[in-house]
């Protein structure tokens, strides 16, 4: 059995992101349909216990092409400057440390070779984010990684377009205990300010894609299976 999290649009105008925790069948090995096995197995949990019915694997690992296409390694946008970076490349090339970076140059890596750069295990502690010269601080912890992949995101328009038919979405790679940023977390806010008519002022400041998680509270009743995320 293994444990993952399912990311869920709230179309409240209230919270936007819903975290709820899912015990599933996990089936083990490295290959693609192993994977893709525990996929099944966790959805269908989804759909049993929360009724999530349309639920999304946002990887490299989904069986549906618009989950892959989706991946942090696999999306991709043009700058203002038309420079084509995937948004694993703009946010490891973004990352500023206390003795280094950020290191540009990552951005014209593949996905895999940007987050493998040495630099980044070997430049001392993680300060802060800086893109295109704006300086985005670590707290709060998600804010950068979901800005970035939601602007991707909306240059985009046909995937962009397609995700908001779902109301569930899942990342099989995606570990809480060891990681931070989730690309299904950034999709699943993206689709609850689609749906909230609130994208528009999200993205209008900094500031105003900062207020948003101003009021992200763990359910008091059930803080360690549901978690009201932004």
């Amino acid at each position: 059995m293994a444990k993952r999290p399912i990311f869920v649009p709230i179309l409240d105008g209230k919270r936007y992101v819903l975290e709820r925790y899912v015990d599933f069948v996990w089936h083990s090995g490295f290959a693609k349909s192993q994977k893709q096995k525990s996929i099944r197995d966790l959805h269908e949990v989804a759909l049993r216990e929360y009724g999530v019915k349309n639920p999304l694997e946002v990887s490299s690992k989904s069986e549906s092409p618009l989950g892959v296409s989706l991946s942090s390694f696999n999306l991709k946008f043009t700058t203002a400057k038309g420079r084509r970076l995937t948004v694993e490349a703009a946010f490891q090339g973004s990352k500023v440390f206390s003795d280094g970076g950020p290191y540009i140059d990552i951005f014209g890596k593949s996905p895999k070779d940007a987050k493998r750069d040495e630099r980044l295990t070997s430049s001392g502690p993680l300060l802060k984010f800086k893109f295109f010269n704006v300086d985005w601080d670590l707290e709060p912890k998600t804010a950068f990684y979901d800005w970035l992949y939601i602007n991707a995101l909306l240059k985009n328009p046909d995937v962009a377009s397609a995700v908001t038919d779902h109301d569930g979405f899942t990342d099989i790679e995606f570990n809480p205990e060891r990681s931070i940023n989730c690309q299904a977390r950034s999709v699943a806010l993206f689709c609850a300010l689609y749906h909230n008519d609130r994208l528009g002022f999200a993205l209008e400041s900094k500031a105003n894609f900062l207020s948003l998680y101003a009021g992200r509270v763990p359910d008091p009743h059930n803080p360690s299976q549901i978690r009201y995320l932004i």
